[in-house]
């Protein structure tokens, strides 16, 4: 019998003690934002690393403390660092949740609560996987290292403080965000990196009567749209100089993974009630979500959603930029701050969060390792994903450490991360467990 099966009738012989551990780390909140119930969810998350086998450590980072447990493996063997994230999003609009947000609730198959997909389903089946793997076994099959950041949901501001204390590994495995969007599995070889920024425009010193002052008084309105359409043009390129200077361009590997990847275009396009995409019109899908970008989030003139007829005295653009490999957030906030000061000197910037771009090539020598594993663990061949679309902060890693990141989610598609009724669907958390120990066993077979 294999290891995949090992563990599976591992997770079967103990489901109802597994759902109830999920269902305790649920139950306990743990807000970085607010910092709600998060000195109880550090003891909490401590025990959890020591029932995975691993010695436990609060490491004090100047923020919330991260969560570091730590196994040594047998000699030679790789080092593979496990990342996931305890805190979690804030509970939201209460009224809009079937069940309370901390009062794990199991039914068709998922449980719903704050956390359960994003992300404490996800690292605890990291942690089960590597318990099954000393009770099945004897042991690990390699040096392993997990980190629990408590600050990955207001951008990790201290993570890189939490690596310093720790001994560099050959690389990181990560679970989090969900399977790729047809519902296969997938392994995801990288994410974007994002910039976020406000522009303010000043006129008056207050509104004023559109027909008294129409035509004499300046608009700031009219100058901010103005400005933005000369930061990006209607063909969708970014008119930013400096800003995609450093971009890497694709290699032979992540365009094969690219190519590969499913997508109804069409079908994608009318779920969200669009009939195309944005310019340029020569880009495939998948390769949108590889390169970087400028979105408008939000333009206002803090009227209080009133109309009247007035020039406003200010007005509001709430933007990022989303960035990939290569680009760094210092250099695009300089470029921005460089294109105004030349184009538009009366523009306030105010740069806001960031969080710097990650990259793993599909030639890396663990690649194939981590596929093998997955595609054991979660009995289907997963997707390789060059790039989310979204951002998560492994380029701690990546650049920090110089390591090559992985990432195996194991969340469904809709599991409504950051939104009510968040949920995991329990066939994803105990095919994650098994995932969790085959991918170990995969990377250790390379490093022998």
């Amino acid at each position: 019998m294999g290891l995949a099966e090992q563990v599976g009738d591992w997770v079967r012989e103990r489901e109802a003690e597994l759902l109830a551990e999920l269902a305790a780390w649920l139950a306990q909140p743990s807000v970085s934002r607010t910092g709600e119930g998060m000195a109880d969810a550090v003891a909490h998350g401590v025990e959890l690393l020591r029932r995975a086998g691993l010695t436990p450590e609060v490491v004090e980072t100047g923020g919330w403390p991260a969560l570091v447990g730590t196994a040594p493996g047998p000699p030679g063997a790789p080092h593979v660092l496990v990342y996931g994230h305890y805190d979690v999003q804030p509970a939201g609009p209460l009224d809009e949740w079937d069940s309370p947000p901390f009062e794990p609730t199991f039914r068709d198959g998922r449980v719903y609560g704050r956390g359960a997909g994003d992300n404490k389903g996800q690292h605890l089946a990291q942690l089960l996987g590597l318990r099954a793997l000393r009770e099945v076994t004897g042991g690990l099959p390699c040096r392993v290292t997990v980190l629990l950041d408590g600050e990955e949901e207001i951008g990790s501001p201290h993570l890189a403080n939490a690596l310093r204390a720790l001994p560099k590994p050959d690389l990181v495995v990560w679970s989090d965000g969900p399977v790729h969007e047809s519902g296969r599995a997938s392994v995801v070889l990288g994410v974007r990196g994002i910039a976020t920024f406000e522009l303010r425009v000043r006129g008056a010193s207050g509104p004023l009567h559109s027909g008294n002052w129409g035509g004499v008084a300046p608009n700031p309105a009219w100058r901010l749209v103005h400005v933005l359409a000369g930061m990006r043009d209607a063909r969708g390129r970014v008119l930013v100089d400096g800003f995609a200077d450093d971009v890497v361009p694709l290699s032979p590997g992540e365009r094969a993974a690219l190519a590969a990847l499913p997508a109804d275009v069409p079908e994608v396009l009318a779920g969200i009630g669009v009939s195309g995409m944005e310019p340029p019109a020569d880009l495939g899908f998948y390769e949108r979500l590889t390169g970087p970008t400028f979105s408008i989030n939000s333009l206002t003139c803090e009227d209080g959603g009133e109309h009247r007829t007035v020039i406003p005295h200010v007005a509001v653009a709430k933007c990022d930029m989303r960035l990939v490999g290569g680009q760094r957030v210092e250099t695009v906030f300089a470029a921005i701050r460089e294109h105004l000061a030349r184009h538009a000197p009366d523009v306030e910037l105010t740069p806001g969060g960031a969080m710097e771009p990650s990259r793993t090539l599909p030639e890396t020598r663990w690649t194939d390792a981590v596929l093998r594993g997955a595609a054991a663990g979660l009995g289907e061949e997963p997707l390789l994903v060059p790039a989310l679309g979204g951002s998560l902060p492994i380029a701690a890693f990546s650049d920090e450490l110089g390591v090559p990141c992985y990432g195996v989610p194991l969340a469904n598609v809709d599991e409504r991360n950051h939104a009510p009724n968040e949920n995991l669907a329990l066939d994803w958390f105990r095919r994650g467990v098994v995932a969790a120990a085959t991918v170990q066993q995969a990377i250790a077979a390379v490093g022998r």
